[in-house]
């Protein structure tokens, strides 16, 4: 080793740090250089009588010369294009208080020129005055925001963290969302990327709370705007037990907290990953009747944070906020969920084995009476519902079409049987479930394809099931005795004089042998 005199050290040590600043100085610029850019959004609500949201966006750390920004045509769970842009007006920009010139794309893009290394804002109003799970709504008592219509995004910076901050909220009024809230701020929230910012409704205004539940620790709960009088307690009670049998299907609960989020009388609901905006209305909720079909209800929507949300087509992530998001595989998405919502409040205890089939027979009479079902298999009901609607066709060409929330449970339950009978009860279709959300949600990180869902059905069968599979890519019959004697069971049909209809109605056989009703029995209980 070579030692140095104490000179020699002196000026060696001058040199060293000269050249530690030197390369501090060359960091600290690329840091500088490749800061992450900010995008904060502020939505008001000056005159909520007029329907009318306020929203500005705050932008710093930019390095492009122009940027576009785009308004969503679409939100995914609604599988049509709704065009949000046209709710817009007076869109600008600003920097140093002073005016940016806003180029109009197409309809639902404006370009910005923006100011080298300067922060500025945006700003533009959104009208929302129609009532409906997938639009945004305003009126002095309530807001209801799909923020897929409220905040605009660009196409390259999806994956941007974005905040959102309410101003002016009256006072007494709550918050629901799925967003975080940012720790130590009021109405002001998070999210990672767009995806979760738009996979997260929100509802504002006075909101009840009714009291929350846990299930496997998990907290659960259940807010809504003039959701009305009924039994909540019970109420409360029936919903825990579906989730609980809901999560028994696929043994895992892949969230922090889930809210139920009710925006008040109305049709329809949207599924998302930590919560459901559903409409709600709980006035008659002392009927049994009415009590079935909304727990049916929510438990279709609940389950649907498994099935489409993590257990998805390859299709359905990353999305196409644009043009929309096609695939064939609607059927799995929504069709068996439908089939799931019935077996989840069985199970749960909330139904009959009576009302049970009568749910499967609404769906199966209402598919073998569409005219449809010679012209379009469930895959083409499925990629055509965005010109099509979600229950097919409607007026003089309804006859050539179909809806996968009848044909799809149909199927689900011929698959189901057929797998139990190949395994010889082992397995259901329960295990292709739990397989699609282990295996490609949590382990690949992806959706599946066509052909990897009929793949894991039949790994989980040990056979071949293009048998049924002719079901979903045809238009052949279904033969449904083939595959309910399996379990005891047998669908009789009849014509109805009346409506001159066909009728369909299952009925459980006495000359069932053990292993028949061995089927059954799991079937309605696993």
């Amino acid at each position: 080793m070579k030692y140095l005199s104490a000179q020699n050290r002196k000026g060696n040590s001058f040199v060293i740090l000269l050249l530690i600043f030197f390369f501090l100085g060359i960091a600290q610029s690329a840091v500088s250089q490749t800061k992450s850019p900010v995008l904060q959004y502020v939505v008001s609500m000056p005159n909520p009588e007029n329907h009318y949201f306020h929203v500005e966006l705050y932008c710093s750390g930019w390095q492009e010369e122009t940027i576009d920004f785009k308004m969503p045509n679409w939100m995914p769970g609604y599988y049509q294009l709704m065009y949000y842009s046209k709710a817009v007006e007076n869109f600008a920009a600003k920097s140093d208080n002073k005016n940016i010139a806003v180029k109009k794309g197409n309809e639902n893009s404006w370009q910005i020129k923006t100011p080298k290394n300067k922060p500025f804002t945006l700003s533009y109003d959104v009208k929302a005055d129609k009532q409906f799970v997938a639009n945004s709504y305003l009126d002095a008592s309530h807001a209801y925001i799909i923020p897929n219509s409220l905040f605009v995004y660009i196409n390259e910076h999806l994956n941007t963290p974005v905040s959102v901050k309410f101003e002016g909220i009256k006072k007494g009024f709550k918050i629901a969302t799925g967003l975080d809230p940012i720790t130590g701020k009021t109405n002001e929230f998070t999210a990672p990327d767009f995806d979760i910012l738009y996979d997260c409704p929100l509802l504002i205004g006075d909101l009840e709370e009714l009291p929350s539940f846990k299930v496997n620790g998990i907290e659960h709960r259940f807010i809504g705007y003039k959701i009305g009088d009924f039994d909540k307690v019970k109420f409360m009670d029936n919903l825990k037990k579906v989730v609980e049998s809901a999560v028994a299907i696929i043994g895992d609960i892949p969230y922090k907290q889930y809210t139920f989020i009710g925006i008040g009388p109305g049709q329809g609901g949207i599924e998302h990953l930590n919560n459901t905006t559903v409409s709600f209305d709980g006035s008659d909720l002392d009927k049994p009747e009415a009590m079935n079909r909304m727990m049916s209800f929510l438990a279709h929507e609940y389950f649907h944070h498994y099935n489409v949300k993590r257990i998805r087509p390859f299709e359905l992530g990353p999305f196409d906020y644009d043009k929309g998001s096609k695939t064939n595989l609607l059927w799995v998405s929504e069709g068996l969920s439908v089939y799931y919502e019935y077996l989840i409040v069985k199970r749960a205890g909330l139904i009959s084995e009576q009302t049970l089939f009568q749910n499967l027979e609404s769906g199966i009479n209402a598919f073998e009476n569409s005219q449809g079902r010679a012209f379009q298999s469930l895959t083409q009901a499925s990629f055509e519902t965005w010109s099509d609607g979600p229950f097919g066709k409607q007026g003089e060409n309804a006859a050539k079409s179909i809806s996968y929330y009848d044909k799809g449970p149909a199927v689900g339950l011929v698959l189901d049987f057929a797998i139990r009978k190949a395994t010889q009860n082992q397995k259901s279709l329960d295990d292709v479930m739990r397989l699609l959300y282990w295996q490609y949600y949590k382990k690949l990180q992806r959706g599946f394809t066509d052909a990897e869902f009929q793949e894991s059905c039949e790994n989980i069968a040990g056979c071949s099931l293009n048998s049924i599979f002719e079901y979903v890519y045809t238009t052949k019959t279904i033969d449904y005795n083939s595959y309910l004697q399996y379990a005891g069971l047998q669908l009789n049909e009849k014509l109805d004089t009346v409506s001159n209809s066909r009728k369909f109605s299952f009925q459980i056989l006495e000359s069932a042998n053990d292993n028949q009703r061995k089927i059954l029995r799991s079937w309605l209980e696993q």
